[in-house]
This record gives C-alpha cells, sequence and structure tokens, in this order.
C-alpha cells in the first residue's frame, strides 16, 4: 500500500503569540468540543478516498494542541486508528507549549500512542519570552522536559527561535548550548519572520523594538549550526537538526513531495498532483461538514512542470539535496536536461555544489536559496 502522512490542525491557544501568523483561536471548552465532533466528520469523510492508503506519520499542530484536554487528543487518535490502515505507523507527534503540559496530559499521551514530542521553547530567556508574548517560563520548560524523560519519551523535538528583539548573540548561544546539554533528539532552529498582521511586525513598524541587522541574524545561524554540528547533530535541513535516526520523518514527507492529507480549519493537502485546502474560519468549516461535503476551500492542479520544480525546491531544503537518479525515476527524464543550465548559472555564483550524482545548496546558497528557486519556477 502506499504511505501517506496526516495533519491534524487544532486551533486554539491560551494566548496568541506575538509573532504567530498561524490561524488561532482563544480555547473555550465549548468551541473546543463541537470543533472535535466536527473533525472527527472530516476524518470520516475521507475513509474512503484514503483506503489504497497506509498512515506512516501523524502531526498534531496548531495553534497548541497540548492547551485543550487530553480526552480530545484521544478521541481524534481512536477515529484514525478505527478509519484508516495504521498497521504501518512510525511516528506520532504532538506539539506542546511547556506552559500548557501537566504530568497527566504526558501519561495520557504515551498511553495513547503518542512517541514524539515537539515542544515550543524558542528561547530560554524569560524576559525575551515575555517580550514575544510566550505563555510559559524556562523553569515551566525544564520541569515538563524533566516528566517527559521520566515517562519514558525518547524522541524530543525543541524549537528555537533566533533573531528575537533585542536579542544579542550571547543570548542566543547560551539558550543554545543548555538545550544541547540535555541531549535531546531534534532541535529546530527557526530565523524570527515579521509575518504581516502579527503584533511584532506592527511595533516594529511602529519603531517599539528593534531587530538584529541581516550581519547579526546571519551569524547568529552560522554560528548555531557550527555548535549544533559539533556537539553530534546531523545539519539535514535549512533549519533542523538531529541525532542519528531521529529526524522528524512526518516534515519529510513534506520536503519529499510526498502525499499528505491535512484534517481540521485551515490545513493544507497534497494528493494526486492536487494541492488543496480548507476553509480558515468555523463556519464555513462547519456547514461544509453539516452536509456530509468536504470543506476544500481551494485548490491546485499541480502540472508536471510544477511538480518537478516543487520537488527541487523542496528537496534542495535537505542538506544533502537532490539525488539525480531519484529524480529520473519520479520523472523519466534527466534533471540535468531540463534543469541544467539553471544550477550551473547558480553553481557559477557559488549558490550550488554539483557532482554526478547529487545537486545542493553551499553554505552561501542556504543564506540566498529564494535567488535559486526563482529561476526553478516555471
Amino acid at each position: 500500500m502506499k504511505k501517506i502522512g496526516i495533519y491534524i490542525h487544532i486551533p486554539f491557544c491560551i494566548k496568541k503569540c506575538y509573532y504567530c501568523d498561524f490561524i488561532s483561536y482563544p480555547k473555550s471548552r465549548d468551541k473546543i468540543a463541537e470543533y472535535i465532533d466536527y473533525l472527527l466528520l472530516e476524518i470520516e469523510l475521507y475513509r474512503d478516498i484514503l483506503k489504497d492508503y497506509t498512515i506512516n506519520t501523524i502531526f498534531i499542530g496548531g495553534g497548541t494542541p497540548s492547551c485543550i484536554d487530553e480526552e480530545y487528543i484521544s478521541k481524534i487518535l481512536d477515529y484514525i486508528h478505527k478509519n484508516y490502515n495504521t498497521s504501518n505507523l512510525e511516528e506520532i507527534t504532538i506539539e506542546a507549549n511547556p506552559g500548557t503540559l501537566s504530568k497527566q496530559k504526558l501519561k495520557s499521551y504515551k498511553s495513547f500512542g503518542i512517541n514524539r514530542i515537539s515542544i515550543g521553547v524558542q528561547s530560554l530567556d524569560d524576559k525575551l519570552l515575555k517580550d514575544i508574548g510566550r505563555v510559559h517560563t524556562s523553569i515551566d520548560f525544564y520541569r515538563n522536559y524533566e516528566t517527559i524523560r521520566n515517562l519514558g519519551f525518547d524522541n524530543v523535538n525543541v524549537d528555537l527561535i533566533f533573531g528575537l528583539p533585542n536579542q544579542t548573540i550571547d543570548q542566543c548561544e547560551t539558550t543554545l548550548k543548555d538545550i544541547i546539554k540535555l541531549d535531546v533528539e531534534h532541535i529546530s532552529y527557526y530565523s524570527l519572520i515579521l509575518e504581516d498582521g502579527t503584533l511584532l511586525k506592527k511595533r516594529y513598524e511602529e519603531g517599539k523594538i528593534d531587530l538584529p541587522d541581516e550581519d547579526k541574524e546571519r551569524y547568529m545561524y552560522h554560528k548555531g549550526v557550527k555548535l549544533l554540528k559539533e556537539n553530534g547533530y546531523d545539519h539535514y535541513e535549512i533549519s533542523n537538526f538531529s541525532k542519528r535516526g531521529y529526524r522528524c520523518k512526518h516534515n519529510l514527507v513534506y520536503w519529499q513531495l510526498s502525499p499528505y492529507i491535512g484534517f481540521g480549519i485551515a490545513a493544507h493537502s497534497n494528493l494526486d498532483n492536487r494541492r488543496f485546502w480548507n476553509h480558515v474560519n468555523f463556519e464555513n468549516y462547519y456547514r461544509c461538514l453539516k452536509y456530509h461535503q468536504l470543506p476544500i476551500a481551494g485548490e491546485e492542479i499541480i502540472n508536471r512542470d510544477m511538480e518537478m520544480a516543487e520537488y527541487l525546491i523542496m528537496g534542495l531544503r535537505l542538506i544533502e539535496g537532490i539525488d539525480k537518479m531519484k529524480f529520473y525515476q519520479r520523472f523519466n527524464v534527466s534533471v540535468d536536461e531540463i534543469y541544467g543550465d539553471v544550477f550551473r548559472k547558480h553553481e557559477e555564483k557559488g549558490l550550488i555544489s554539483m557532482d554526478e550524482n547529487c545537486i545542493r545548496f553551499t553554505s552561501l546558497g542556504l543564506d540566498l536559496s529564494n535567488l535559486v528557486y526563482v529561476d526553478l519556477l516555471p
């Protein structure tokens, strides 16, 4: 059977972080219960569509999945097991905020078969956390991390953000070193992006906050890469690092352009050369499901040219780059025949490294990847 990944969107938070532009809403027990009921309806509607697939990964994201009662997470996972082939399920991840976890929730997650916890730490500097609107402190993280380990979870990711308002290089480096000391299996190390409509961007445009300049932000990135590699982490994707054997299987679904289905409001899917996305508000999402219709707001057919371009764009995010033979096996044409001129152009600029087997970004190319991506689009 063909493998597929599942993403579950839980659109509730205690409070929206100042940098976040994801679809999320304040938590309310009544709203959560209603949402889960409709979410289960959507999951059921896909049963026949996915009858020839086996679920390989499940990722429960948000929002803040850990802010809702564990009974709802149980319902979702039970329903997936009931409706789909999960005999080859390898990885179930749940995103968690240290300010919304508890020992009871973590014990329940373990009993549900969740085997990967992704913790949104962002920084271990409490002032920086407050400045970006996080609802937890560094002590919350350490307390929950100890519980996670004591309960036997052996696959933990920590999300960190660099380039925060007024963040110094020393603050960035100290957080990284402290996380490395914990020997977590996976670290996601992202640069802050000021997204439209966020409070942080509004404050920046009003001159109320200062951000590290580009040179300082890039130094933070490359210093982080160096630290992580020196401490045994495999730099396998632009912003992701893992101990051996702990790459995120679900994210690899995206980066390798494999099929996935997203359940919940605003969730995206990619299936059979078709990309589609759900309604972003409760009203439209619920209205479709009441009439047993898929809550799809829009779609895009991915033709062969676009599929090749996206395969390269996503694949180049991986440090090992594009395997030329795998490209040929998928598209029955040589990557050099279609994109040779583009890659040679950027090889001359020092952004791309090529040999007879692979195409990958150089260190400079990782910083200037958008210059290459633009030339790959049809």
